[in-house]
This record gives C-alpha cells, structure tokens and sequence, in this order.
C-alpha cells in the first residue's frame, strides 16, 4: 500500500478538529457528510473535498483558523488533496504529473495546437490560401480541409473522453463507489445541485468570493462559464446535424441555429471566465492555495481564449484573415481536448459523482465508513 500524502494527513487532523467542533455544521454539504464518519480514512477525504466547493464560509467563520496555533483552513487543505486526487487517478497513469506544473502544460499545449493547425493547413494547402478571403458555401474547408478537422476533432475530444472516464471509475473504485445502484431520488438531486450549483449558493446568501462578506459572484460566473460551454457545444452538435442531415455546409448565416447558440456560448465564456479570473486576482489569499493558482489561470484563460477566437471568426469570415483565425481558434479547441483529463476540468466530473454519493447517503440513517 502506498504510503499516505502529507496532505491526506493533514486533512484528516483538521477533519477531526471539524467533527469535535461542528460549529461550521450547516454551512455546506461537507460538514453534515462529515458527521456521518466516525473515522476519517483516505477515501472519506478524497469524498469530502471533492464535495467541497471552495466557497470559504467555514474558513471565515472558524475560530481555529490562522494565525490560531491549531490552523484549520478547509478551504485550502481540499483544494490541494483535490489535486492530489486528480493526479493519483489520471489516464495514463505517468500523466498525473502533469498536475503539478499545469500552467506550464496549458501554455505548452496551446502552442502546440495553434502550431499544429497552421503547419497542417500549410502543408496540404497553398500558403496563400490563408490569407485569401473565401466566401460562400464550404468556406472554412477550402482553408482546412473538412476531413482534417473531424480527424483531429474526433481524434483529441474522444481522447479526452476516454481519458477522463478511466480516471472516474478509478476514483470510484477507490473510494468505494456511489453506495449501491441506480435511484431516481438522489440523482434527481444531484443533477439539481449540478445544474443551479446550490452548494455555490451559500444557503441563498452567498459565499465568501471576496472576503468575509457574502457574494454570489462566483455562483453566476461558474453558471455563465458552463452554460456558455454547453451552448458551444450545441452550436457543434446542431452545425453537424445541418452538415450530414440536410447538406448545409458552413460558415452558416448569421441568424442560423448554430452561429446564434455559437455566438451567444462565446459571449457568456468570456464572461465567466474573465469574471473568474478577476476573482481570484481580489479574492483573500488565505483561504486559496496559491500552488495551485498557475493551472487555474492558465485553463480560464484559454477558455477564454478559445471564445474570444471565436468571435473574431465570426467577425472576420469574410476577410482574408479568416484562414488564420480559423487555425488559431481551431488549435486552441484542440489543445483544450487534449488537455482536459489533466487540468481543473475534471473537478465537474469528481464533484458530479461526489453529489451523487452524498444525496444517497444522507438517505441512510447509518454512519458510513468508506472503503481504505
């Protein structure tokens, strides 16, 4: 058996400190699924901090909190065992790593995306073409050809998929699962926590974004970021079902289905990720890990970067700098599939199961004791 982190050490005395205290006990979802434990093991604490979501309530309200000799700081204390959980679960194994220096690895990745796009459009195109305005229908295919993009779509998002979906039934086999099968009630109510992100909400007041004070900042922008992915990612799926259904190739109209629910995705992205981005530039530093704050950064900002190209694809797709925007927005798209299994975007699929086993299990009237 591998030999415990110092942080799983340190979140399991802090826990401990919790459970005798419980002064933070209606807070948020962790302390109730706290009390349910008698005892804290490694599986308990990889559960409780991916149902944290960082919304620092119980660090502005702890009378243990630093500079106090005992240092009780949940907030932080998760958002690093997270990582470690990330990483400890990754697909392909050696690829955890890459947790550790993901700043890095986003600018890296990005680059090499962009650098990709343009080399292959260079390659099996003429160079001029990219610089050529192109108008009417299949305009996009005659910069990059239509089978190059599904190849590399297909190819780095199913990636990603498969890598993702390997590091959850790892995570699950290691903390012993969702407690048992399918029910309707609980997954109701974890898709409803998921959706309106309520743990975000602090109770209807708000949580603590900034500092002390309430907010539900951070609630609308996580809302604007994933609904303005999800439109995104509909504009895709509606533009593939106008390519292979009813043979109406891209660019689209402006007022088509999937330029409208592209562009208006865009617009929210952009909102929630530079609004995040903002927050944790003015947010306290106590409660943060400021370890892990590079990766964070670096994944909002390509997010935001992947809607903004967008948008000037959009803008310029009847110029001749839409041959190059095209391969920048499409390497930034690119990268970001490549990149997901191993940046902070894992958390919604950890969170999601960390829900779903805490609406199964504040159905069970018994103290749970996970599996070591």
């Amino acid at each position: 058996m591998a030999a415990e982190s110092p942080t799983v050490a340190e979140a399991r005395r802090q826990m401990e400190i919790c459970n005798a205290c419980r002064y933070c006990e209606g807070y948020c979802a962790v302390f109730p699924a706290m009390t349910m434990r008698r005892a804290f093991t490694e599986a308990d604490l990889s559960h409780l901090a991916n149902l944290c979501h960082g919304c620092k309530g119980c660090y502005h309200a702890c009378q243990y909190a630093p500079p106090h000799a005992f240092g009780v700081n949940i907030p932080a204390t998760f958002a690093e065992l997270r990582n470690e959980t990330y990483a400890k679960h990754a697909w392909p194994a050696g690829f955890g790593r890459l947790f550790e220096r993901n700043g890095t690895v986003v600018s890296g990745f990005a680059a090499l995306g962009v650098t990709l796009a343009l080399l292959l459009t260079v390659a099996l195109q003429d160079p001029a073409v990219l610089w050529s305005a192109h108008r009417g229908v299949g305009a996009f295919f005659r910069v990059i050809p239509h089978w190059l993009m599904i190849t590399l779509g297909l190819s780095t998002f199913g990636y990603a998929i498969i890598a993702m979906a390997i590091g959850a039934r790892s995570y699950l086999r290691a903390t012993g699962g969702i407690g048992g099968g399918f029910a309707p009630a609980p997954a109701s109510e974890a898709a409803i926590d998921i959706v309106t992100m309520r743990n975000l909400g602090g109770g209807g007041h708000g949580c603590n974004d900034i500092d002390e004070g309430f907010s539900t900042r951070r609630r609308w922008l996580h809302q604007a970021l994933f609904g303005g992915f999800m439109l995104c990612f509909a504009a895709t799926c509606t533009g593939t079902v106008y390519h292979y259904v009813f043979g109406w190739y891209s660019p689209h109209a402006f007022l088509s289905l999937p330029v409208q629910l592209g562009s208006w995705g865009g617009v929210l992205m952009m909102i929630g990720a530079g609004g995040l981005m903002h927050v944790k530039i003015v947010t306290d530093p106590g409660p943060v890990s400021r370890r892990l704050m590079g990766g964070e950064f670096a994944i909002l900002g390509l997010l935001f970067l992947i809607a903004a190209t967008g948008m000037l694809l959009l803008a310029v797709r009847h110029t001749g700098a839409m041959g190059i925007m095209l391969a920048l927005h499409l390497g930034l798209c690119f990268a970001f599939f490549l990149l997901m299994p191993y940046s902070k975007m894992v958390h919604g699929l950890y969170r999601g199961i960390a829900l779903l086993r805490n609406a199964k299990e504040k159905r069970s009237a018994a103290p749970v004791v996970a599996a070591g």
